[in-house]
């Protein structure tokens, strides 16, 4: 009996009870539970408690909605008074505001909007940003609200410009996509001076260095010294002093240079005239004196920043000298370095390089040797010298090398011949599989991270030296245990012949291996021609001495018909630009396309007037470009601009994904950019 009563009073309240709140129907089930114990203990209860417990029913449905009526009024009344806050506020907004479409039509303008901008015609920068944001929403195709945050110049007065666009449906055309753009337009101007105020007085550093001074000062007769350096000293104080500067000389031939960065900009355009001024001092022995120069900002204390110059100097030093950069977000500027490099006569450095290269070679277990990418004979030379130092300290030696190009065929078949050599040459593959802890890794004939055969290998290896004769460039291999970078030297086989002679241990060269380093100088000095030295005749004289066959080193550069008529064809359609300058192309695109470029940009300096030339071809899917000069224009600072390096006389570059209507294209911007900072 009291299950079915309950049943049916469930059914006919339950719709009463949903409109009700959670607590009021917790305390409705215990009151009917109540009731329901009462009538079991008294059967005349169970009708007054039926009635009592409709009544209850009804008082509460009747207190719920009453409740319920005077929140929705009081929400009711809120909205107005926020609806109403609101709109004052969009009318009187302290902000210049406007509401427009994306096609630029203007919807409303507040009160500040139409007085900030009384006499200004806004209508230019409102279509302007219109254009900017109607970009935006078709490149993110979204129907949300997005920010909008922009800031523009308006009447010398900088803006911040706050708001969202929002996609509004349009009757008349149903399937298109309409948005409304709500702008702030926010006065930054002193925010913008105070940032530039703090940026511009920041510190900027600079080292500032006298070339080979000790050298050069010894040509110098005693008394006219003092008189010299006297009047470096004045250039160099008067050059620091248009930037209000402060120069402190921390060495006799070594400054430190502090300004503010608002004067950098005026550094960058003056071009380090000072580097041009202390070449014209004037002296009896008509030494001429150079100047490097790095500066840098980088670094948050003036402790870094010197460090980063620091690094910067070094990068310069590599370079020859004779030149600045600025250091500025991670990038290299560099100005001047026209002049050839002075060859250094003492032979210090090269003995000191040559015991540490031998200890770390003695602490190794293992030792490799890499070169750069497509090897001529300059590399191979040297890491055949390097080789047979490491053999001689008892040490496993390999050299990575991947395909044999054309250029060192004769010498392939030389070497083949031989038995010990059968298995030191590997790929990468197999040098990054045996590699471990204790592997030194040599590079030799480049400095440059994106040269090497692997940079990978840069990566995995703890212990590597350097040796290298080509001007620094700002992608040089920065975690070098050991760096010997001499830019006045002839090759780097140059350089290992020193190393060789220097070592503790006596290093016998056998005939194939003097041969490739005799092979190597005489590549790069074009037979003894361009930059070399009385170093480089030592060299050679030493390598004499262990036996060259010169006739068959001559014959290793030998070219059959076809190669010398591809380069006869390429010499004949040259194209002369600036009276003197001679840019070549060659349209096969063939393995050794390196090297016959090479080979006609040498052959184009034999004709007269000619000063420089170019030569562009293609390797798969890279151009190259070959660089030679005699000396009056520096072809590497060309180059550089194209990515590329070398010297001033001998340079090359490559550019990917380029084909060679365009390389032509930017080597002649190059080139005009070079005579346009020369006659600047």
């Amino acid at each position: 009996m009291y299950i079915v009563l309950y049943r049916n009073m469930q059914n006919n309240n339950r719709k009463v009870l949903d409109k009700l709140v959670s607590r009021t129907k917790i305390y409705l089930t215990v009151i009917f539970i109540l009731l329901i114990i009462i009538c079991i203990y008294s059967q005349q209860m169970i009708i007054p408690s039926i009635l009592l417990y409709l009544l209850i029913i009804t008082y509460s449905y009747y207190a719920n909605n009453k409740r319920k009526s005077e929140i929705s009024e009081t929400l009711q009344d809120l909205t107005l008074t926020v609806d109403s806050a609101a709109k004052t506020s969009l009318i009187n907004s302290p902000f210049p505001l406007i509401i427009l479409e994306t096609d630029g039509s203007v919807i409303w303008k507040s009160s500040k909007f139409n007085s900030e901008f009384v006499n200004i015609d806004i209508k230019n920068y409102i279509d302007d940003l219109c254009l900017d944001i109607k970009s935006e929403i078709e490149k993110r195709g979204t129907d949300a609200q997005k920010d909008i945050i922009r800031q523009i110049e308006i009447n010398n007065k900088v803006y911040k410009i706050v708001g969202r666009y929002v996609n509004v449906k349009n009757k008349d055309k149903k399937n298109k996509k309409e948005y409304m753009v709500i702008l702030y337009f926010i006065d930054n101007t002193e925010d913008v001076k105070l940032q530039k105020e703090y940026k511009d007085s920041k510190t900027c550093i600079g080292i500032i260095m006298v070339d080979n001074y000790e050298e050069t000062m010894q040509s110098i007769e005693s008394e006219e010294r003092p008189q010299v350096m006297a009047q470096i000293d004045k250039y160099i104080y008067d050059w620091t002093n248009s930037t209000n500067g402060v120069l402190i000389k921390t060495e006799k031939d070594r400054y430190i240079y502090f300004f503010e960065q608002r004067y950098l900009d005026e550094v960058r355009e003056d071009k380090f005239s000072i580097l041009d001024k202390v070449k014209e001092i004037d002296v009896k022995e008509k030494v001429q004196f150079t100047l490097s120069i790095a500066v840098s900002n980088e670094g948050i204390t003036d402790k870094e920043k010197y460090k980063s110059a620091g690094a910067a100097m070094d990068v310069v030093l590599g370079r020859g000298g004779d030149q600045a950069v600025i250091r500025e977000n991670e990038t290299y500027k560099f100005f001047g370095g026209r002049t050839q490099e002075v060859e250094k006569r003492t032979k210090v450095k090269a003995r000191i390089v040559a015991h540490a290269l031998e200890n770390l070679i003695k602490e190794s277990k293992k030792v490799m040797i890499m070169g750069h990418s497509n090897p001529d004979m300059d590399c191979v030379g040297a890491s055949m010298g390097i080789y047979r130092l490491a053999k001689t300290l008892d040490k496993n030696v390999y050299i990575i090398k991947e395909d044999v190009t054309t250029a060192l065929k004769e010498f392939r078949e030389s070497i083949e011949k031989e038995e010990e050599y059968e298995d030191i040459f590997i790929n990468k593959e197999v040098a990054l599989e045996n590699i471990d802890e204790d592997t030194l890794l040599v590079v030799v004939d480049t400095h440059k991270k994106s040269y090497v055969e692997s940079s990978e290998l840069l990566e995995r290896v703890d212990k590597i030296v350097v040796i290298d004769h080509h001007r620094r460039s700002a992608d040089f291999i920065e975690n070098a245990t050991l760096i010997f970078q001499e830019v006045y030297a002839s090759s780097a086989c140059e350089l290992v012949t020193e190393l060789l002679q220097y070592v503790e241990e006596k290093v016998d060269l056998s005939t194939i291996e003097a041969e490739s380093l005799y092979a190597g100088i005489m590549m790069d000095t074009k037979n003894f021609t361009f930059k070399t030295g009385v170093r480089t005749f030592e060299a050679a004289a030493y390598l004499r001495r262990c036996g060259v066959d010169i006739i068959r080193v001559k014959k290793w550069f030998q070219s059959d018909l076809a190669s010398f008529n591809k380069i006869a064809s390429i010499v004949k359609n040259a194209e002369i630009i600036k009276k003197s300058i001679a840019i070549a192309i060659y349209e096969e695109k063939t393995k050794d396309s390196n090297l016959v470029c090479a080979k006609a940009a040498d052959e184009l300096l034999t004709i007269s007037d000619i000063t420089a030339s170019f030569v562009i071809g293609s390797i798969e899917d890279r151009v190259c470009i070959s660089g030679r000069s005699i000396g009056d224009i520096n072809v590497q600072v060309i180059l550089e601009k194209l990515g590329g390096g070398g010297h001033i006389t001998l340079a090359g570059a490559q550019l990917d994904g380029k084909t060679i209507g365009e390389a032509k294209k930017e080597l002649k911007k190059a080139i005009k950019e070079y005579f346009s900072e020369m006659e600047g």
